[in-house]
Formats: C-alpha cells, sequence, structure tokens
C-alpha cells in the first residue's frame, strides 16, 4: 500500500486535520492540536511538530519560543486518512501549564495517578527545568552544579538500596530505590543524557 502524503490525506472542511501526539518511548498521550497540509509538510521537513492555530489563524511550531519542542520520531495516520498519529521525543512539557500531558485532568471517580514512566518523564523535565532557571535554594541545582557530589550520591544511594534489599523492609527499598533513581536522573540531566535515550538502549537489548 502507498503512503499517503500531506495532499492525499483527508482534511475536514476547515483543511483540517486532527493530530494526536504521543510519546515514543512510554506511549503516553501528550497533546492533541489541528495541522494543515503545509504545517504536516513543514514536520516532515522540519523534524519536529508544527500545527496549526485555530486561534490565531497561523501555523505554529510547537516548542519555538518556550524550547519545548518535540522531536518527531515517525508519523503514523489512520485507516481512513483523517487522523494523524505523532510519535515524538518531549523537549519539554507539551502543555502551557507546564504539566507534561494536557490530560493531566480526570473526569472518573478515580485519583488521577499517572504510570510510573510518565512520573520518571516528568521528573526529568523538572530536572531539566532546574538546570536552565537555576532557582535560588534548589537541591536539584546544588547537584547540578556539583558533578563530584552528584555522582557520590548516586554511589550512596546505590549502596542503600543494596542494604535495603538485603536487610531491610520492602517499604524501605521501595524509597531507597527513588532516591538512586531522582540522583540517577541528575547525572543524566548534567551530562545531557535524556531518559529517552536509555530507554531505546534497553529496547536495544530485548
Amino acid at each position: 500500500m502507498s503512503k499517503l502524503t500531506p495532499d492525499t490525506l483527508k482534511y475536514d472542511a476547515n483543511g483540517l486535520i486532527p493530530a494526536i501526539v504521543q510519546d515514543a518511548a512510554t506511549r503516553e498521550v501528550l497533546m492533541m492540536a489541528w495541522m494543515n497540509a503545509a504545517s504536516v509538510q513543514m514536520t516532515l521537513d522540519k523534524g519536529e511538530t508544527v500545527f496549526w492555530s485555530r486561534s490565531r489563524q497561523e501555523i505554529w511550531h510547537k516548542g519555538a519560543t518556550s524550547g519545548n519542542v518535540q522531536h518527531v520520531r515517525d508519523i503514523r495516520y489512520d485507516c481512513d486518512g483523517d487522523t494523524l498519529l505523532i510519535l515524538v521525543d518531549p523537549a519539554g512539557p507539551a502543555c502551557h501549564t507546564g504539566a507534561r500531558s494536557c490530560f493531566y485532568r480526570t473526569m472518573t471517580e478515580t485519583a488521577d495517578s499517572p504510570a510510573p514512566a510518565s512520573i520518571l518523564h516528568t521528573l526529568s523535565a523538572l530536572i531539566e527545568d532546574r538546570k536552565v532557571n537555576q532557582p535560588e535554594g534548589s537541591y536539584t541545582v546544588t547537584l547540578l552544579n556539583n558533578e563530584n557530589k552528584a555522582a557520590q550520591k548516586v554511589g550512596e544511594e546505590g549502596v542503600e538500596v543494596v542494604i535495603a534489599a538485603l536487610n531491610q523492609t520492602k517499604e524501605r527499598l521501595v524509597e531507597e530505590s527513588a532516591d538512586l533513581l531522582y540522583h540517577l536522573l541528575v547525572v543524566l540531566a548534567q551530562k545531557d543524557v535524556k531518559l529517552a535515550d536509555v530507554e531505546r538502549e534497553l529496547e536495544k537489548r530485548k
């Protein structure tokens, strides 16, 4: 079957097509926006998401101002060719509120509880924000600015995980594991390594 092109996708009466944006690593749905043929082509050319803003009636390059661009891994279309699914590596939050995903609220009675993978990516994004904005009094900033201390903390927390696994309770193991993951994310941020990079390495090892 031949691939559709931007010109042969099925657009609505306004020349628009809905685009669902999904994290390529976690499969978390990040946002939904609209595209026209021009923005679809620009997305293909740039390798970053470009949408059509209905409110401003203009092309909108996601993250052009905030830096929260979305690096495109794949663009898929549904069986009717009238809806797009875009898999991305996000450089920051998708939502204008600062939330990782625009879909952070619930209409059900179930507590709003993000998937574990989403929690790690949310924490990683927060650490990246601390790296850029350097808020005063932040423990994370202190670690980010001290390479030796951050690396030492990873070692210390790794030992704590071993001790908890051998001699302590399950609850203590969970707590120490959380400490280890946080400090590891700090070190990754120092070295400009994305959590998605580690996930891709794990994918290759399956």
